[in-house]
C-alpha cells in the first residue's frame, strides 16, 4: 500500500461520534462494493489511525489505502461523503511515509448471548446422548464454562450491500461489524473484502497488512 487519504470526523452535539461513524463508514462500504473487482475484494483498504482511543475505540479517523494513486481516485470517496460534507474533512491523496509499521485490521465474529444459549442447548443434548444424563444435568454442568456474551473490541453497525443485494425481497438488517487489529512483523501482500479489512485466510497464507502511522 502506497498511497491514502484520510478522513477526520467532525461530530457534533446533534450528531455523535458513534453515529457519524456508521453513517461514514456505511457509505464507504457501498463506495467500496460500487468499485469492487471481477473477483469481488476490494483494491482499496481501510486502517483505523487512532485505534484503540479512549471513549469510542475507534477514534476520529479512517485511512482509505491503495497500491496506486488511481484506485484512489477511481474511488472518489468525496462522491459517496457528499451528503456528509459538514461533518467530515477530507485530505488529498498522498504517499504512505517510509516510517509506517504493518498491521492487519480483520472482522471478528462475536457471539450474541441468544446464540451462545443455542449452542449450549446443542452441545447439552450431544452429551447427554453419550453419557446418559439428562439434557438438564449437562446443560448445568456445560453452564460452568459458558462463554459471555460481551467483547471490548470496537464494533459498526452494518448493513450489507452484497448479501441485500441477493435477499432484496426478503429484507435485510444491519449486524454489529466487531473489527480487531492485529501487529504483524513485516508488510504483507494479499486481499481486502468490501469493507475494507483483510480477507480470512487459510492454511500458511499470511493476512494482508496496511501501513500504520
Amino acid at each position: 500500500m502506497n498511497y491514502y487519504q484520510e478522513i477526520t470526523l467532525l461530530p457534533d452535539p446533534t450528531i455523535p461520534l458513534d453515529f457519524l461513524w456508521q453513517k461514514v463508514y456505511q457509505q464507504t462500504h457501498i463506495a467500496l462494493v460500487d468499485n469492487k473487482s471481477a473477483a469481488g475484494d476490494s483494491a482499496v483498504a481501510i486502517a483505523f489511525p487512532e485505534y484503540g482511543s479512549v471513549g469510542f475505540r475507534l477514534g476520529k479517523k479512517m485511512r482509505l489505502l491503495a497500491k496506486t494513486e488511481q484506485a484512489l481516485v477511481q474511488l472518489n470517496i468525496s462522491r459517496w461523503l457528499e451528503r456528509l460534507s459538514d461533518y467530515v474533512h477530507i485530505k488529498s491523496i498522498q504517499l504512505v511515509p517510509e516510517y509506517a509499521t504493518a498491521v492487519s485490521y480483520v472482522r471478528q465474529h462475536v457471539k450474541g448471548e441468544k446464540r451462545i444459549q443455542l449452542d449450549m442447548q446443542k452441545k447439552a443434548r450431544l452429551y447427554a446422548t453419550k453419557s446418559g444424563l439428562s439434557v438438564e444435568a449437562c446443560l448445568a454442568q456445560l453452564k460452568e464454562k459458558q462463554p459471555k456474551a460481551q467483547s471490548r473490541l470496537p464494533f459498526l453497525w452494518v448493513e450489507s450491500q452484497q448479501t441485500k443485494s441477493r435477499n432484496e425481497a426478503s429484507g435485510h438488517r444491519p449486524f454489529p461489524l466487531f473489527i480487531k487489529c492485529l501487529s504483524a512483523e513485516k508488510p504483507q501482500a494479499g486481499l481486502f473484502n468490501c469493507y475494507g479489512l483483510s480477507q480470512a485466510v487459510t492454511g500458511d497464507i499470511k493476512l494482508a497488512t496496511v501501513p500504520h502511522f
